[in-house]
């Protein structure tokens, strides 16, 4: 077979597979009883033509005898080469397979099985390439499942790697089946996700060789690439390996800074930063590292990069020792343990390397000049035979952040202009991940900052609920979410309980939160009805949507939920609406928890869908839990799991808020849960009801004395007498625009609570407006004198109408 041949058939198919070879069956005298389409196209011959008649009117010759002699018997029938007759007139050279074939009266026929000759030679030579590959090639390779565990690898791997059993060239069963511990994980795990193929380039540690006074290095190039089957599907990952030992430099370098790519920077911590550039130098380069950083850059100074570019160039500027690492694990060349201050003299490559912002190196011996200064590390480098010092300045983005010390003594070959340069490009690829990590702190103190103070500090005392709450991020480092809560006043003694959530974490999530909680207070202000405001806030969250795509900046919220409630202590009643949050639940004193029937609204953003309240009633006592889906997703993503344990922390409401905040973590959330959790427990307080007091209004101007009146005598018997004369006022004023531009029923309500609260309700929807009366009116003072004479007043519109109330301060002592 040509090479020619051998290239068009790369990757033959089995000939003998049953979908595409000739299949047919004899009886026990030979007939052909079955004829298969594979055989048709083999012989040329439809099976009308064929069965029915002897196997030999088919065979080359006709003689069956004959051309059955040369099989070959194996163990279950017979193997070989048969020339069969084309209906065209020429012969075919055929591969079979005969065995034979029972029935129940004991007669048997045969089953032959055929397929072109040549095919088969061709398949054959393949199945013996890739077998040679696959076992006796001095590559190694392997093959992995999708959840990368070994699943066969020939010897070559098996001698290479040194971590699989001795037969590893069969397949490995279930039980032997592990985790790889080869490098290169990564590059296996991202061709199985990708799909595409991936290489790696590494190398063991140099071996010195003292004879020559060069190093060995041993390199290991590893292709990973997905394995298929027929239909596409992925069964796992191949991986070939190559061997190889030499003393190119030059590939040696190279590799280095590509390992180096991968293993620095793999955090935005500072701390595991400079670590890991430390674990790359040493002991491929050196055989001791010091990193030492400036004390701004360690302590995440904010000042801008020419400020800090000015006091780096500072020789005299103060250091911490960031990390170090030696060969020996005792550390015998360190001075400065990692964290302290580390005092260079002034004569020193690293006091001279941040003056110039240049690498210095240098040979040491015992004339060292600034060796000579510093004592304690002249016994402890000459002692030790360090022969070389190298310095080089981490900086980048012209910003100095600090010097990396290296030193050498087990290596015999002192730091040459290579090493010089490898170092450089090391220190400096690793000097724009620190800078990362610089930043990325300072951003994470300024997010924290935001958040601080964006959330409140402290939740207001109010006489309807007493509240207790806890706010945990799921990076408690990080601390910095879209989370949020909210007790805002209202009038009428009524107060509002919100939670709301942005996707996302960051400075951009806490950004948004601050946005909507704003929102929600500003219009929380406005008295509007819970389903109302949420679909005021819905349409504020769309415009920044809108906003932020016009600007290109992205979208600045990317979802967001929301549930508000409204408790009143005087109607006993909680009115509820959310969008897209969970339902509230509701702890009874003398009932089960229960979560009640609240319409889910959308999230907020989507546009055009209502939201809907529902009324709930409260005794006195009952706690309402407000909370984030990240409370009852925490533990292991089941909602009705984390629904049912949330019941079992509230089944006491009598215990103490704080208490129930506690167990509510202890019992719901992991050491470390995956999304921010906030949430708000509100146990009600009911309004006495001898401090509530109202009264119906006729619409007559003469109804006004009346109702000065009445006002006046509750005073008195609230002990409120100092306030009767603005109360007395009040009323006046508020009853007589009811009576005058309103119409009925009217109705006067007063509240004695932390202040004291005069309502007047009419069936109007005008809001009254405050204005400046002209010199020559004969009206429109009365509300300008509401306003100078009350604490807070304002407008409360309902179903039904509308509430102008006002509140007034209590007189010291009530």
């Amino acid at each position: 077979m040509g090479v020619k041949g051998a290239l068009g058939s790369a990757d033959p198919a089995d000939p003998f597979d049953i979908e595409s070879a000739a299949v047919v069956i004899t009886d026990a005298d030979r007939l052909i009883v079955s004829w298969s389409p594979g055989a048709e196209r083999l012989t040329g011959y439809p099976a009308r033509e064929v069965v029915g008649h002897p196997v030999a009117s088919v065979v080359a010759g006709g003689n069956l005898a004959a051309a059955v002699s040369g099989l070959r018997r194996t163990d279950r029938g017979w193997t070989g080469v048969l020339t069969a007759r084309h209906r065209a007139g020429h012969t075919v050279d055929l591969s079979i397979r005969v065995c034979p074939l029972f029935g129940g009266d004991g007669h048997h026929g045969w089953l032959v099985v055929a397929c072109d000759l040549q095919d088969r030679l061709e398949y054959e030579f393949f199945d013996a390439v890739a077998r040679g590959l696959l076992v006796r090639s001095p590559l190694g390779i392997a093959v992995l499942d999708t959840d990368l565990h070994w699943k066969w690898a020939n010897r070559a791997l098996t001698e290479m790697e040194g971590d699989r059993p001795a037969d590893a060239d069969a397949p490995a069963s279930a039980g032997d089946a592990g985790e790889p511990t080869f490098l290169g994980n990564r590059h296996a795990r991202r061709a199985l996700v990708t799909g595409q193929p991936q290489v790696t380039l590494d190398h063991a540690p140099p071996r010195h060789d003292m004879a020559r006074r060069t190093r060995e290095r041993s390199f290991r190039l590893r292709s990973f690439f997905p394995v298929r089957d027929a239909q596409g599907e992925t069964l796992g990952i191949c991986l070939v390996a190559l061997h190889a030992t030499g003393q190119d430099t030059a590939r040696d370098r190279l590799t280095l800074l590509n390992e180096a790519s991968e293993h620095i920077g793999t955090t935005l911590d500072l701390d595991r930063t400079v670590q890991e550039l430390a674990e790359v130098v040493v002991p491929r380069i050196a055989d001791f590292v010091a990193i030492d950083l400036l004390d701004e850059v360690r302590l995440g100074d904010g000042r801008t990069g020419a400020e800090r570019s000015g006091a780096s160039g500072r020789g005299d500027a103060t250091l911490h020792r960031a990390t170090h690492l030696s060969l020996q694990e005792d550390h015998p060349e360190v001075v400065v343990e990692v964290g302290a201050v580390t005092h260079y003299p002034t004569r020193s490559p690293q006091r001279r390397c941040l003056a110039t912002g240049k690498p210095i190196r240098e040979i040491v011996h015992a004339a060292t000049p600034w060796l000579v200064d510093d004592p304690q590390r002249w016994t402890k480098l000459l002692r030790l035979g360090v022969h070389t010092h190298l310095v080089v300045p981490l900086r980048a983005r012209g910003i100095t952040m600090g010097v990396v010390t290296l030193l050498r003594w087990k290596n015999p070959e002192p730091f040459d202009e290579d090493d010089l340069l490898l170092v450089e490009e090391l220190v400096a690829r690793a000097a724009v991940c620190v800078d990362n990590a610089r930043r990325f702190a300072r951003q994470h103190q300024a997010a924290l900052t935001l958040q601080t103070s964006l959330l409140p500090p402290g939740l207001p005392r109010h006489n309807a609920v007493e509240v207790a709450h806890r706010y945990l991020p799921a990076d408690p480092e990080a601390g910095v979410g879209g989370d949020w809560f909210d007790v805002i006043p209202l009038s009428g003694a009524r107060v509002a309980l919100v939670v709301g959530d942005v996707v996302g974490h960051g400075l951009h999530a806490a950004a948004s939160m601050g946005r909507l909680r704003a929102a929600v207070q500003t219009l929380a202000d406005l008295d509007l009805p819970p389903d109302e405001l949420l679909t005021h806030v819905d349409d504020l969250v769309m415009r920044l949507a809108d906003e932020a795509e016009a600007a290109a900046q992205g979208p600045v919220v990317v979802g967001a939920t929301c549930v508000y409630a409204v408790y009143d202590p005087v109607a006993r009643t909680m009115v509820v609406a959310r969008a897209g949050h969970p339902s509230p639940a509701i702890a009874h004193l003398r009932e089960p928890v229960e979560f009640p029937d609240i319409p889910a609204g959308p999230p907020l953003g989507l546009g055009g869908l209502p939201f809907e309240s529902a009324e709930i009633a409260l005794e006195e006592g009952s706690v309402i839990a407000l909370y984030t889906d990240g409370l009852i997703e925490a533990s292991d993503r089941d909602v009705d799991v984390g629904m049912e344990r949330l019941c079992f922390t509230l089944a006491h409401p009598d215990r103490p808020l704080e208490e129930l905040c506690d167990i509510m973590v202890r019992t719901l959330l992991p050491e470390r849960p995956r999304d921010d959790v906030a949430f708000l427990i509100a146990r009600t307080h009911a309004l006495s009801p001898d401090r509530v007091v109202s009264w119906d209004v006729p619409a007559d101007p003469s109804a006004v004395h009346v109702a000065r009146n009445n006002a006046v005598r509750q005073l008195a018997r609230w002990g409120l007498d100092d306030i009767a004369f603005t109360t007395e006022l009040i009323v006046s004023e508020l009853v007589t625009n009811a009576i005058k531009h309103a119409y009925g029923p009217i109705r006067l309500r007063l509240i004695h609570e932390r202040a004291l609260i005069c309502e007047v309700s009419d069936a109007s929807h005008t809001s009254p407006h405050l204005r400046g009366a002209r010199t020559t009116d004969e009206g429109g003072r009365g509300l300008f004198l509401v306003a100078q004479v009350a604490q807070r007043w304002g407008t409360r519109h309902t179903s039904e109408g509308k509430t102008i109330w006002t509140e007034q301060q209590l007189p010291d002592g009530t």
